[in-house]
This record gives structure tokens, sequence and C-alpha cells, in this order.
């Protein structure tokens, strides 16, 4: 994985204060990949209650905190969309 522990804390931080307490965060995408370079962080998330202001707000925080380009997605908990399964079988919860 290629984000270091303070990047990590950052991201769960402000996914739980941004989104909401139980929110689940998986880091997908190229930086799970220890041999790839660059790229942005994707992060897929789920909530009790996904809300766009919030998912927008909280994309907005990670990419000044952070200093990199961020995608989220946010679904509701026990979603089967697609990109879903991709980033649960993919990806590294953080």
């Amino acid at each position: 994985m290629r984000l270091t522990s303070a990047q990590i804390d950052t991201i769960k931080t402000t996914a739980r204060n941004v989104l909401g307490e139980g929110a689940q965060v998986v880091l997908f995408g190229s930086r799970v990949d220890n041999l790839a370079k660059g790229g942005d962080v994707d992060l897929y998330a789920e909530t009790a209650e996904p809300d766009l202001m919030k998912k927008i707000r909280c994309k907005v925080q990670l990419q000044d905190q952070l200093d990199m380009p961020v995608d989220l997605i946010v679904k509701p908990y026990g979603d089967q969309s697609a990109i879903a399964l991709i980033a649960k079988k993919e990806g590294v919860a953080l």
C-alpha cells in the first residue's frame, strides 16, 4: 500500500468525521499496488445514509489534507454494485 500511516489516519478520521462515525472505508486502485507509480487515491466508503453534500465535503477535505487527487465513492452499507464488489475484493479496509 502506497500511503503513509499518517495519510491513513487522515483518511479514516476525516471520513468518520464527515460521513459519520460508522463509515467504513476501503482503499482500492493503484495505491494498493506497491509497484505502481503516482495515481490518485481511490476510496470506497459505506455509510448508513449516503449524502451527496457530505461526500463532496469529505472529498474536498481529503484532497486538501493529503495534497493529492481523491476519488471517493459513497454507498449504503451492503451495496452490491459492480464498483462495490471490486473495491471490497481488491481493496484494503482502512
